[in-house]
């Protein structure tokens, strides 16, 4: 089994750790670990879930988000995390 994907969120001192193939992406995780999440996703707004990325890298199963994203920004909804990754909410 593959070592877990540490997840950084803003200043947080724990990261969290994301099992890959026990998670489908980054949004239901975060949400599950508590972690005030911004989004519309579920309602049909597009991009409202997006985050800053700060550090390392994801990757998107589905293809490339029809969202608009600006460089160094994800969309956690659609998106897992392919290295450890520290993003910051806004």
């Amino acid at each position: 089994m593959a070592m877990p994907k540490k997840i950084h969120v803003n200043d947080s001192p724990k990261p969290f750790p994301f099992h890959e193939g026990e998670e489908l992406q980054l949004l239901g995780f975060l949400e599950r670990k508590g972690v005030e999440m911004h989004s519309h996703c579920r309602e049909g707004i597009c991009g409202t879930c997006r985050v800053n990325l700060l550090h390392g890298e994801v990757h998107y199963p589905n293809g490339r988000p029809l969202g608009y994203i600006r460089d160094g920004e994800i969309l956690p909804c659609c998106c897992q995390p392919t290295t450890d990754i520290k993003i910051e909410t806004y």
